[in-house]
């Protein structure tokens, strides 16, 4: 019997699933998230291996998923200073990078930003060519200050060119920094993109931790299980991959959470709440699968454009901090995060937290009862209150009608949400609801991506689109997909009228479930 391996980092817990090749679950386990990141993802593979007798031998398939990146920029913790590249002048001098990002994480992350003459027109014709001295001044300016690069051209996607040109630059300056280019994380929309772009490069460091983390843990264990991480369209990437678009990560955890509460519970259409110990996050099942966002995408209170699931998320886990300033009562959204089993006062540290509050109220953690018997019960009821009613507009806001609807709790943080709710006609909360986003990352799939460009003087249009299709399937079998499962998830053509005959620019993405064999998976 083979096995895959899900595990998903959070802010608090680490969690770990055993799937066989039936895609049932085998086991889970809970451990305490690590500051290190990697002894917290040992202890879960070494747990969940003893617990479950399993010969790590067997395990074919590990994949991560983690909410760290997501938690850095809610919490603005742990974000690189970059340095920003605007390749535009003179098109969009009006509105400079940063424009309308919160104070708090633009302070975090902006070294120094500028705007270099160059960029296209949406058809490819050049509107201003490239200086070079710009961009070396601007460099030899943030050298030793700036921590990674942020790239960004106007109508980039449509030619890189520019983009990879004035990378090569920053390098023949800052040597080997990391630098994120715009076209290859987000769509056409220049702002939208330059701000994923810009979180991107913010997340190195933190993206790279996780990476390190989770290679180390298997080599440790002597589990040579391919590895991939979760991205935030449901499907799986390698570590090459991720280490320079940490960014894809984003919403990897709810999307995991959805997928692995729908699995958990059969249902096809429901409100999924992943309550963690920083976060909780609202998305919705529809027919099985995640809701995207048909929304500018707003990530820590920064507007971005691509691709994510319809997630709502809101500062409130198992691990937030409550402050009691007598007037008022603040909940979060700071967390104690995987401190919790040391700071909360039911673990006997001095921080009152959302776990400390369901305690006193009977919820949960009866035998640490004793604790909290100080705490005010009219105190707690009104704390209580406030984190309902947090919750009831969070859901409220993602529902599309007036109509009661099913509530899927997961995560380990589910402690702390009321089993009565506004909008709500029942909660469920599945056997294993703890670890549905470990399990929903061990049910991922794997991805084909093709991006090319077809002289339609040559062929049409539809001939060209399913060429594309074709050669995306193919790339996806080789990644290891399951022939009978694949599917097309996106296509995107674009004109490129600067080329001769026709050109159309054309990327699909094929996905499909992991397919057992004796083989290596190829990327």
């Amino acid at each position: 019997m083979m096995y895959r391996l899900g595990l998903d980092v959070g802010g608090t817990n680490t969690d770990a699933a055993l799937i066989d090749e039936d895609l049932k679950v085998f086991h889970t386990v809970k451990v305490p998230t690590t500051k290190d990141v990697e002894s917290g993802i040992i202890d879960a593979i070494a747990k969940v291996v003893r617990e479950s007798k399993v010969d790590s031998n067997n395990i074919k398939y590990a994949m991560l998923g983690t909410t760290h990146c997501t938690n850095a920029i809610v919490e603005r913790k742990r974000l690189d200073k970059v340095g920003v590249i605007r390749i535009g002048r003179p098109a969009t001098t009006a509105i400079p990078p940063f424009t309308n990002w919160p104070k708090d994480i633009r302070e975090k992350i902006e070294v120094a930003s500028i705007i270099v003459s160059g960029g296209y027109e949406f058809d490819g014709r050049l509107i201003a060519e490239l200086d070079k001295e710009e961009v070396s001044k601007f460099c030899r300016e943030i050298s030793g200050k700036a921590e990674s690069i942020a790239i960004s051209g106007v109508y980039a996607p449509v030619n890189k060119e520019q983009e990879e040109i004035v990378a090569a630059w920053v390098r023949e300056e800052l040597g080997d920094i990391p630098i994120s280019l715009s076209h290859a994380i987000g769509s056409i929309g220049l702002l939208e993109r330059e701000n994923a772009t810009i979180l991107n490069a913010a997340l190195m460091t933190t993206g790279q931790t996780v990476i390190n983390g989770f290679s180390k843990a298997l080599s440790s264990l002597n589990i040579e299980a391919e590895m991939f991480f979760s991205q935030n369209d449901g499907t799986l990437m390698n570590a090459a991959y991720a280490e320079r678009y940490p960014i894809l990560t984003m919403g990897c955890g709810p999307t995991n959470s959805i997928r692995g509460s729908a699995h958990l519970t059969g249902l096809d259409d429901a409100i999924v709440l992943d309550v963690g110990g920083t976060t909780s996050d609202i998305g919705v099942l529809s027919k099985g699968f995640p809701r995207e966002s048909s929304l500018a995408v707003i990530i820590g209170g920064v507007n971005t454009n691509f691709r994510m699931p319809d997630i709502l998320s809101i500062g409130l886990g198992g691990g937030t901090r409550i402050l009691d300033n007598n007037e008022k009562i603040t909940v979060g959204p700071e967390s104690v995060g995987y401190e919790i089993t040391k700071k909360a006062i039911i673990f006997g540290g001095d921080v009152l937290t959302t776990s400390d509050i369901v305690t006193r109220l009977g919820y949960a953690f009866e035998d640490r009862a004793e604790q909290v018997e100080h705490l005010s019960t009219e105190f707690c009821e009104k704390v209580n209150e406030q984190m309902t009613e947090m919750l009831e507009d969070a859901i409220d806001q993602m529902k599309t009608s007036s109509k009661d609807v099913p509530l899927i709790l997961s995560g380990g943080g589910s402690i702390i949400v009321s089993k009565s709710l506004k909008g709500v006609s029942e909660v469920i909360m599945p056997e294993h609801y703890g670890a549905a986003n470990a399990i929903g990352a061990a049910l991922g799939q794997v991805s084909g991506d093709v991006e090319r460009i077809y002289s339609l003087d040559k062929m049409n249009r539809e001939e060209a689109i399913t060429d594309a299709k074709n050669l995306a399937t193919y790339e996806a079998l080789k990644a290891g997909a399951d022939e009978k499962t694949i599917s097309i998830i996106s296509i995107e053509d674009i004109p490129l009228a600067y080329l001769p005959g026709n050109a159309l620019l054309i990327r699909v993405k094929a996905v499909g479930d992991l397919q057992y064999s004796n083989e290596s998976v190829i990327i």
